[in-house]
């Protein structure tokens, strides 16, 4: 019987070191001599397992055999070889000091430095003496070493090595397609001091199809680590086995001891489930599980299902209770005639569950979801799209501080930029058009209104959305114009009224959108550059101005409902200047890359009420004012912007470095600064966040971040890195991580620290992997929370 978890049920203590040997056995490739296939024959796609084999270039027709020696004799049908004898067929070879040959059965006794290669895999085997008969590929081997070319896999948290996988053992068997090893170990360590070995009494192998072991030990430096009574691996191209996964086990400080074991369940060639339940000693029953299917050519999806039943936890003299789940989907089918269906659903019970349950730091701070579903026909120049969506922004922990809005249905109808006459003038056409039902749920928490409409609507508003847009180009002695007017068009079926909220009411906001850009000619000069850059240095000054004037609008924009960026058109009239600032290299060797990019942009007002859309004392979020910068800046009636600079420097040393100057107030309002350098095995990256502005715009922050350390994956030796996440405003470490990893040849070890420090959660974990080259890592350490 399988191990699986029957050897769980009876020594719990040892399951840890059994999750060790499943990954580790499950990647090995067959390291004995391939069974002989049949000739040359050519991959069945629907049968992806069966056999097949390349024949070796030199060697003899699958008719022949060639036989060789320093002495011969003939003795009826057996052929006495003695001295570098040698036997070859068209897939094997053997050499020995004696061999006897019978070319009537084709038996082969050889003895003494038996060497047999395998010209299909490359494997080769030496062993003191043996039987095999070339026509049915039946021997025997005796006193067995041999290795087997290995598979390097490059993966991200994969160790690589060239070294093939070494073997020994007692003798060997072949009979028919099976080999069995008895008495034996495997290794692709160097010898003859391996660092680790899998060990048993009897390995039964079928070459490209499946693998058992029996009462296998894994021991590292001799030291016998995992026992596993019997194990099977499917060594096919696509080895999927239903069974038993490694258990999980690990301790943190706010869950206790936990400890699971999964189940994977192959279902059938088209689908397959995960199923894998957690138990935190302190908290409760966590489940995990993975469907995923392919119902036909060009139709799949996967479903994730995460969940925990919490106990719940003292948060001073209150138990909460963090429990929740989160719903994954995705998946995508081919409806035929050009048209496609999608769908990426991410349904959050909570925000309080994700921050206290999520395992990766950047997913734990996120505080939305977002949903979408479609149906699509693109031709031509043309589109049409059916959508279904949904979109939460969490502003806290509590559920009544969430924003939720609905698109159900809506369809979409546009027409990308075209070519309509070039006759005296170039004439691009496009159109975006849409029809929509959307709903806004705002309960009504602790947090302000952000603007003018942020509240329920009672049901599905209806939405109609007309864009066409003309635009044309004139060029002259290098200056360019580019011209475009829109015309929008919207219809609503709710009417917002600020003293009464929501009403019934039909209305029509219309409103012109003329926009102009110049592009005046650029202006360079080259310089000699400093010898550790280059030869040259060129430096590109590329100056626009753009203008663009919105009217019509006026007090409908109060009428409005909010919901997406449609809603945010507000009456403008404006101009921005910009200037970007590129600077070239031209290397000894002639090739030329751009050095440092950086473009300075600020926006001028002659409408500081945008029409009556901006008011004092508030947050305001308008259309207009959305493009030039991604922090909001409208706390009431302005003529200008903050001046907007982006910098980046594209060297070893890689910067970037964004911020807003706002001249009203006299200093920076918010920058954004990040630096990374490699040296050969060290890296360093530092970032820093601050953002100083008024309150009612955005809560103000000062983080900083960094990482560093010594190694890489593949890195012999003692590696070492940190990461830190520190908000300097509340002297709080939000977050960190340290990790320790020590790489021998052929496997390592890592050790990792995490301190999770924000919201409700405070907590410590202690995470450990073990890997081995081209085979796998496992442990509680995953690929996607390494430091490298």
């Amino acid at each position: 019987m399988k191990c699986h978890g029957l050897f769980a049920l009876r020594l719990l203590p040892r399951l840890l070191l059994i999750a060790g040997l499943a990954p580790l056995w499950a990647q090995l490739p067959p390291f004995l001599p391939p069974p002989a296939p049949p000739p040359a024959q050519t991959p069945n796609p629907a049968n992806p397992n069966v056999k097949y084999k390349i024949p070796h270039p030199e060697a003899p027709d699958v008719s022949h055999v060639i036989i060789g020696a320093i002495a011969q004799e003939t003795n009826g049908p057996w052929r006495l070889l003695r001295g570098k004898a040698r036997v070859e067929t068209a897939d094997t070879l053997l050499e020995a000091d004696e061999i006897d040959y019978n070319s009537d059965t084709g038996d082969v006794i050889v003895r003494g430095n038996v060497l047999y290669e395998s010209y299909v895999t490359g494997n080769k085997i030496h062993c003191d003496h043996g039987e095999y008969n070339v026509d049915t590929q039946n021997g025997h081997f005796y006193d067995v070493t041999g290795e087997s070319p290995s598979k390097v896999q490059v993966r991200p948290g994969i160790l690589s090595t060239s070294s093939p996988f070494y073997f020994q053992a007692k003798w060997v068997d072949r009979i028919a397609d099976r080999y069995i090893l008895h008495q034996g170990f495997i290794t692709n360590c160097k010898m003859p001091d391996p660092w680790w070995t899998l060990s048993g009494p009897k390995f039964d192998i079928i070459s490209q199809e499946r693998a058992i072991a029996y009462r296998a030990v894994f021991r590292l430096r001799n030291i016998p680590l995992f026992y596993l009574p019997t194990f099977y691996k499917p060594l096919g191209k696509q080895p999927r086995k239903s069974g038993f996964l490694a258990p999980n086990l690990g301790i943190a400080s706010q869950r206790g001891f936990m400890y699971g074991i999964g189940y994977y369940w192959a279902i059938n060639r088209s689908y397959d489930l995960l199923y894998r339940p957690i138990y935190f000693s302190q908290r409760g029953l966590s489940n995990y599980a993975d469907l995923r299917g392919k119902v036909h050519p060009g139709t799949d999806f996967d479903l994730q299902v995460y969940g925990v039943q919490d106990r719940g936890i003292m948060i001073g003299n209150t138990l909460q209770k963090q429990g929740g789940y989160e719903i994954d989907f995705v998946g995508r089918t081919e409806l035929g005639d050009g048209w496609e269906g999608r769908a990426d659903v991410d349904y959050l019970s909570s925000y309080l569950f994700r921050q206290n349950f999520t395992e990766i730091f950047n997913q734990a701070i996120f505080s939305e979801s977002h949903s979408v579903g479609f149906i699509d026909k693109h031709w031509s120049t043309f589109g049409l799209t059916f959508v279904a969506e949904r979109d939460v922004n969490y502003l806290n922990i509590d559920p009544k501080d969430t924003i939720v809005v609905r698109t159900l249905p809506s369809a979409e109808f546009v027409s990308s930029e075209h070519l309509l006459s070039d006759r005296w003038l170039p004439i691009w056409f496009s159109l975006d058009s849409s029809a929509s039902g959307l709903n806004r749920s705002q309960p009504g928490g602790t947090s302000p209104a952000a603007y003018v409409g942020e509240l329920d609507t009672v049901a599905f508003v209806p939405r109609l959305d007309a864009e066409p847009s003309v635009t044309t180009a004139f060029h002259w002695e290098g200056f360019s114009v580019m011209p475009t007017f829109t015309d929008h068009e919207t219809f609503y079926g709710t009417e917002f009224n600020q003293n009464t909220g929501f009403v019934a009411r039909d209305f029509v906001r219309s409103a012109a959108d003329f926009d102009v850009v110049l592009i005046p000619p650029s202006f360079a000069r080259v310089f000699n550059a400093p010898k550790f850059l280059g030869k040259k240095l060129k430096h590109v000054i590329e100056p626009r101005v753009e203008f663009r004037s919105i009217s019509g609008i006026g007090r409908t924009f109060n009428q409005v409902p909010r919901f997406d960026e449609v809603d945010l058109l507000a009456d403008t009239e404006q101009l921005n200047l910009s200037i970007a600032n590129r600077f070239y290299i031209k290397q000894k060797d002639g090739s030329v890359k751009e050095l440092a990019y950086w473009e300075i942009r600020q926006d001028r007002y002659f409408n500081p009420t945008f029409g009556g859309a901006v008011q004092p004392g508030r947050l305001n979020i308008i259309d207009p004012a959305e493009d030039l910068t991604a922090f909001p800046f409208l706390a009431g009636p302005r003529t200008y912007s903050p001046i907007d600079s982006d910098f980046r420097l594209l060297t070893r040393i890689g910067l970037e470095w964004r911020a807003d100057y706002d001249p009203l107030i006299g200093h920076l309002t918010d920058s954004g600064i990040s630096v990374d350098y490699r040296m050969s095995d060290f890296f360093v990256a530092l970032g820093h966040n601050e953002i100083r502005d008024n309150p009612i715009l955005i809560t103000n922050s000062n983080q900083i971040s960094t990482t560093f350390g010594y190694g890489s994956t593949n890195r012999k030796g003692l590696s070492g890195a940190l990461s830190i996440y520190y908000d300097y405003d509340r002297s709080v470490l939000e977050f960190i991580t340290t990790q320790i990893t020590y790489n021998t040849d052929c496997c390592g070890i890592s050790v990792q620290f995490r301190r999770f420090n924000f919201g409700t959660r405070n907590q410590n974990e202690f995470l450990v992997s073990f890997g081995v080259s081209n085979v796998s890592s496992f442990g509680t350490l995953r690929r996607q929370d390494r430091l490298f």
